[in-house]
C-alpha cells in the first residue's frame, strides 16, 4: 500500500512534559533483597563484568559475589593495615577503567596511624583473588581527627582517579580545611595513576601553576563528601556532601567542567549560612538541600547514582540517594529547569550506607546491617508509548485508559486507543495500565499543510489523486465485504479486524 506522504510532516520526539490535567502516576520503588550476610558493608562496585564486590569497613574485607548475588569468597584482606571505629577502615574501592585488561584496582582506608591511604594493588592468576601486597601507596593524607574521612574513590570519564576528602573531622570544620588551598583536606582530588609513579597531576586541573593552591585539588570546600558517582550517559558528576547541625546537601557538577569550584563549606551549610569567618570568594551552590528537621529528617545523606539501565524505563534519568538516619529512598531529578525531589520508598528505616551500580545500569542499596537490595520499579517494564500506524492513525500502545493531548491540554472526550490527527501540534498521551498505573507517552510532532482535503492512499476505494491533504475519508473493500472496516466479514468491527488487516499487511492484492 502506497500513500502521498506530501500531505504531512511527522517527526517523533521526546519533549518536556507539559502540565497534565490526568497526572502520571508517581515511582514507585520495590526493594529485593539480592545478598546478605556481610559485616558492615560500606560499598558495592563492579569491575568491568557482571561480578558485584562489597568492601567491609571494619574487617577490611573485600567479597566479591556473582550476578546471582551468590558470595564467591573474599577477594582481598587488609585487615592488618587499617584502623577502625567510628568512621574510619575500608572506605572505597576503584577498579581500573582498562581493568581487564591490566587488573589493577585502587582502595581508600585509614592507615594505623589514622591517616587516609589511597593504594594501587592488583589481581592475581585468580579472577576472584587479588595479591595481597600493594604494588605502591598512590598518596598518605593525615587527618586530624577521626571522623569525616570522605572514603569514596572513583575514575571519571576523563579516566582519572577521583578522591573525596573531608574537612578533618570533629565538627564545624574547627581548622577550617575545607577552605585552605594548602591543605587537601575537605576537597575533591583529581590524580593521573597512568603517567607516572606514584601519580601525576593532570595537566588540566584547575589550579595548575597557581602557587595558592595545591595542584591536586579539583575542587574545594567539602565537609564530608561521603559518596559520589558519574552519571554513565552525562559523564556530570553528584556528589552527596554530609552536613553539620541543620542540611544535607547534593552537589551536580556538569560534564565538560574546568573544575575548581568552591561548594562553600564551611561558610554556608547547603543553602544556609554556617561560619562566615574569612568568606569572601564565590561559592557553588547545591542544587538541592535537606533539613534535619521535618518533613526530611536527615542526619547523614548517602549519595547514589543516576539510573542508566535498560530494564526499568522508567527509572531512567533520576538520581537516587537515601539518609543514614531517614531512611527513605528519593529522587532527584531536574524538571523544567526545577530540582525536584520525591519519596519513592521507605521500607528499610535506619542505616542506609551506600549505593552500588551494576556493569549493565542496575542499582542497589547496602545497609550498614549486612544486607544488599536491588532496586526495581514496582511496575516493571511498563513503558507506553505513541507512533502511527499503517492507515495514519496516531496509536498508543497497549493500556487500559487512554488520555490524548494536544500541545499539552487534554482533548475532551478522545479516550480510544486510535486517534486521527487533523491538526496541527505536538500530541502525546497518558496510558493507565489494568493496575491503575498512568505514564506519559512520547510525544509526536504533527504538521497538516495546506491543500486539497481528501484521500490520499491510492489503494482506497475512493482515492483521489488531486488530494494533498488526508482528510480521514478513505474506506477500503476487501473480497466482497461490504462494510469497508468489517475486515474479517464477522459482520461486526472490532480488535479481530485489526488482526485481520496486520495478519495480509505487505501482501499485493489482484
Amino acid at each position: 500500500m502506497n500513500s502521498k506522504i506530501t500531505f504531512l510532516f511527522l517527526l517523533a520526539s521526546v519533549l518536556s512534559l507539559p502540565t497534565w490535567s490526568q497526572s502520571p502516576s508517581p515511582l514507585e520503588l520495590d526493594l529485593n533483597l539480592f545478598s546478605s550476610g556481610y559485616s558492615s558493608p560500606v560499598g558495592l562496585y563492579h569491575a568491568g563484568d557482571s561480578r558485584l564486590f562489597v568492601i567491609e569497613q571494619a574487617t577490611g574485607r573485600i567479597k566479591v559475589m556473582d550476578d546471582a548475588g551468590t558470595e564467591l569468597g573474599t577477594f582481598l584482606n587488609v585487615s592488618s593495615l587499617i584502623s577502625t571505629g567510628g568512621e574510619r577502615g575500608l572506605l572505597g574501592l576503584a577498579f581500573h577503567p582498562n581493568y581487564s585488561s591490566n587488573g589493577r584496582f585502587f582502595i581508600n582506608y585509614t592507615n594505623n596511624q589514622g591517616s587516609t591511604v589511597v593504594a594501587e594493588y592488583g589481581v592475581s592468576g585468580n579472577p576472584n583473588v587479588a595479591n595481597p601486597t600493594a604494588v605502591e601507596t598512590i598518596i598518605t593524607i593525615p587527618q586530624d581527627f577521626g571522623n569525616h574521612n570522605g572514603g569514596h574513590i572513583a575514575f571519571g570519564p576523563d579516566g582519572y582517579l577521583y578522591i573525596g576528602m573531608g574537612d578533618g573531622g570533629s565538627g564545624g570544620d574547627p581548622n577550617n580545611r575545607a577552605q585552605n588551598p594548602q591543605s587537601l583536606l575537605g576537597k575533591m582530588l583529581r590524580l593521573d595513576v597512568d603517567s607516572a609513579a606514584p601519580y601525576a597531576i593532570p595537566s588540566d586541573n584547575p589550579f595548575v601553576g597557581d602557587a595558592s593552591t595545591l595542584d591536586e585539588i579539583w575542587s574545594i570546600g567539602m565537609r564530608n563528601p561521603w559518596k559520589f558517582s558519574f552519571d554513565q550517559e552525562t559523564g556530570d558528576l553528584w556528589i552527596g556532601d554530609v552536613g553539620q547541625n541543620i542540611k544535607e546537601e547534593v552537589n551536580v557538577e556538569p560534564a565538560g567542567s574546568a573544575g575548581g569550584l568552591n561548594y562553600g563549606w564551611r561558610c554556608f551549610e547547603g543553602f544556609s549560612s554556617f561560619n562566615g569567618t574569612g568568606c569572601n570568594g564565590t561559592y557553588e551552590d547545591p542544587v538541592a538541600d535537606f533539613s534535619h528537621n521535618a518533613p526530611y529528617n536527615f542526619c547523614s545523606i548517602t549519595g547514589g547514582y543516576v539510573y542508566r539501565g535498560d530494564e526499568f524505563p522508567n527509572m531512567i534519568g533520576k538520581y537516587f540517594f537515601t539518609d543514614y538516619c531517614a531512611g527513605s529512598i528519593y529522587t532527584l531529578e531536574n524538571v523544567n529547569e526545577t530540582w525536584e525531589d520525591e519519596v519513592v520508598n521507605s521500607e528499610l528505616g535506619f542505616g542506609n550506607v551506600a549505593f552500588g551500580e551494576g556493569v549493565n545500569g542496575d542499582l542497589y542499596v547496602v545497609t550498614i546491617s549486612g544486607n544488599i537490595y536491588k532496586l526495581e520499579d514496582a511496575n516493571g517494564d511498563f513503558n507506553p508509548s505513541i507512533s502511527v500506524d499503517a492507515f495514519g492513525n496516531l496509536a498508543a500502545s497497549e493500556g487500559e485508559v487512554f488520555y490524548w493531548f494536544l500541545d499539552g491540554v487534554l482533548i475532551d472526550g478522545l479516550n480510544t486507543q486510535f486517534i486521527q490527527a487533523t491538526q496541527s501540534g505536538s500530541y502525546s498521551a497518558i496510558v493507565e495500565n489494568s493496575e491503575g498505573y498512568a505514564l506519559p507517552t512520547n510525544s509526536i510532532d504533527w504538521l497538516v499543510l495546506s491543500g486539497v482535503p481528501g484521500c490520499t492512499y491510492d489503494n482506497a476505494d475512493n482515492y483521489s489523486a488531486e488530494a494533498m491533504v488526508d482528510d480521514g475519508s478513505c474506506t477500503w473493500t476487501f473480497g466482497n465485504n461490504t462494510c469497508p472496516s468489517d475486515l474479517n466479514g464477522d459482520g461486526s468491527v472490532n480488535a479481530a479486524d485489526l488482526l485481520s488487516f496486520l495478519e495480509n499487511f505487505g501482501t499485493v492484492c489482484d
